[in-house]
């Protein structure tokens, strides 16, 4: 009987119905970059917008944003070239186009209505973990580059090895199926076969015109990429692609060229509440995670000398996550393809991987070699919007209330560095002394780069959401970073009326609902992308929703302290974001704020 009363309302539905808005027009504009992200911003005003006679829908723009993933070496015979020895899928991305924005700041009018906020990039990938559902990854993860990693396949090596050091979940293929030699490794689960959320990802962006399709047969046939979409045909249409290969006698270089949407609404909640308005002058600044990291390759793959990568550095000027993830050099991964010439994909060297948004490596040594070709796809950042035209009777509509309410959330970002392993590190950290119209407290464990490279196995003061070969940062905290006695405390109140002692009541009392259709509460009907089981071993997030109170409340400036003890082995950084509410009032015909 329950879908009576749907055949009946739709049963009564006209055809016809007029239409409120008479036009709709896709408009891009440059940022003010010229091309050149040195600076390691991009800026965007919206001056073109403003003047012409439209509403825009912030809502449902968009950044095109290009980068180039550069790998080479010139110190080894690395040759991605040569039939046979494929390296496309070498280096990829980590989870979500938009890791590339450190953070964003907006004015509207000359006025600053977003902060700066670091790493907004970690709390923005928390948001989409929650509140997409697996059919938004199927039809729009390829657009905005996201699929998650499998929070099973990780591994922590705690000295170099094929896959790298530190944790690693950058395996890209499932043939990679480790006997255990030892029995008490039970606890390995996925570990080291296969994160097929890298592996994707890469598929988004590694379109090969010189590949092959199929298998060729007994006359050495086969069916060429490049008979259905050449080169130039990829570079007319802007798709994402492997645009050189070129191989050196010290050593070749692969680029990928990417053609990266970033929609403005998973950027901040603001563009996502924006109506449509008129004659608004914005001016949005981003900070980008341009990145270039060296890792050392050693060994020849003999059981005597087994091949193993090295993190050497990573250079990031804003002090970001770091976007690039490098396959393994591992038997059957993206790393350690054989060519014909019977030598590794990556013999030992030390290699350069780089990524960066516009056409030009801003790395000098990629940048001079000779083999060097800039991005051959958008030179620039264009912020794609749509602009509407109403009918004249749902516009006058529209306008008997001219001045709109904006209410929007922004939030804080605090750090607690290096809390104590093994259950003995206890936290009781005050975040801040007053903060109005709280709504949310979301804390993300990192292992501590300040404790030691033996904590990380990471070279010292290099941070473990800047490994490339490790997602932590861009969905995934580290793995099996659990809290026991935890709680935060709102003005000397507890949120939680009775403290969390066991991680299921962090996943089934706070984190569930969190974000989700109907918070999670429809059967049938549910968004979110990890279960009980992603949540104890990689998406640790620990979150408490802070936004119940009474109205008079909510502009009273309340302090936030959190209290726990970190029950992981290893010592850990805690990221803290606190959501706190905004407003706005805007006049939508002129754009200017009230």
């Amino acid at each position: 009987m329950s879908g009576d009363k749907l055949v009946f309302d739709l049963s009564q539905e006209v055809e016809g119905s007029s239409n409120v808005f008479v036009r709709k027009d896709w408009v891009n504009i440059l940022d003010n970059m010229n091309q050149n992200y040195n600076s390691n911003q991009s800026v965007i005003d919206t001056s073109q917008l403003s003047n012409s006679n439209k509403y825009a829908s912030y809502r449902e723009a968009y950044l095109m944003m290009p980068m180039l993933l550069t790998l080479s070496t010139s110190d080894g015979v690395f040759s991605p070239a040569t039939a046979g020895g494929s390296s496309d899928a070498a280096i990829g991305l980590k989870n979500w186009f938009g890791q590339i924005v450190h953070s964003i700041t907006v004015d509207w009018a000359g006025t600053t209505i977003i902060q700066q906020t670091p790493y907004i990039n970690m709390w923005n990938s928390f948001k989409l973990m929650t509140s997409l559902s697996w059919n938004d990854v199927l039809t729009t993860g390829a657009t905005i580059g996201f699929y998650p990693d499998n929070p099973l396949s990780f591994s922590f090596n705690t000295l170099p090895s094929p896959f790298g050091q530190g944790v690693c979940n950058n395996t890209n293929s499932p043939s990679n199926l480790v006997v255990q030699q030892n029995l008490a490794n039970f606890t390995q689960y996925l570990s080291n076969q296969g994160n097929s959320g890298f592996s994707i990802r890469q598929q988004y962006i590694n379109f090969d015109p010189a590949g092959q399709v199929g298998i060729a047969g007994t006359g050495g046939g086969g069916i060429q990429y490049s008979a259905l979409l050449s080169s130039q045909a990829v570079q007319n249409v802007w798709k994402s692609y492997i645009q050189t290969k070129a191989n050196a006698a010290t050593g070749g270089i692969i680029e990928i060229a990417v053609s990266a949407t970033v929609y403005l609404k998973h950027l901040h909640s603001f563009f996502a509440m924006c109506p449509l308005v008129k004659g608004a002058f914005l001016k949005i600044t981003l900070n980008l995670n341009n990145t270039t990291t060296t890792v050392s390759v050693s060994g020849n793959g003999l059981n005597a000398d087994p091949t193993t990568m090295t993190l050497v550095s990573v250079a990031n000027a804003v002090g970001g996550t770091n976007p690039l993830m490098i396959a393994p050099v591992a038997a059957g991964q993206g790393g350690a393809e054989l060519g014909t010439q019977g030598v590794a994909l990556f013999p030992p060297a030390t290699y350069t991987a780089s990524v960066q948004v516009g056409a030009r490596a801003l790395n000098s040594v990629v940048s001079s070699r000779a083999d060097y070709v800039e991005g051959t796809l958008a030179k620039s950042v264009y912020l794609y919007i749509p602009m509407y035209s109403f009918a004249p009777v749902f516009e006058e509509a529209y306008l008997s209330a001219p001045v709109k309410s904006i209410k929007y959330t922004d939030v804080y970002q605090y750090q607690v560095l290096n809390i104590t392993g093994g259950g003995a590190g206890q936290m009781n950290n005050l975040l801040t002394n007053g903060i109005a119209n709280l709504k949310s407290v979301l804390l993300l464990p990192f292992f501590s780069a300040t404790a030691g490279a033996l904590n990380t196995a990471l070279p010292v003061g290099i941070p473990v959401y800047q490994s490339p070969f490790d997602p932590a940062g861009t969905g995934a905290t580290s793995p099996l970073c659990l809290f026991s006695n935890f709680n935060v405390v709102i003005s000397g109140q507890n949120a939680i009326y009775n403290t969390e002692r066991y991680s299921f009541e962090q996943f089934n009392n706070q984190l569930y609902p969190a974000n989700k259709v109907n918070a999670g509460m429809t059967d049938g009907l549910t968004s979110g992308l990890f279960n009980a089981l992603g949540f104890e071993m990689e998406y640790c997030y620990w979150y408490v929703d802070v936004s119940r109170m009474l109205e008079v409340e909510s502009s009273v400036p309340k302090s936030v302290q959190i209290i726990g003890t970190n029950q992981s082995q290893k010592a850990i950084d805690l990221f803290c974001f606190l959501e706190y509410g905004c407003e706005i009032a805007v006049d939508i015909l002129t754009g200017s704020r009230v």
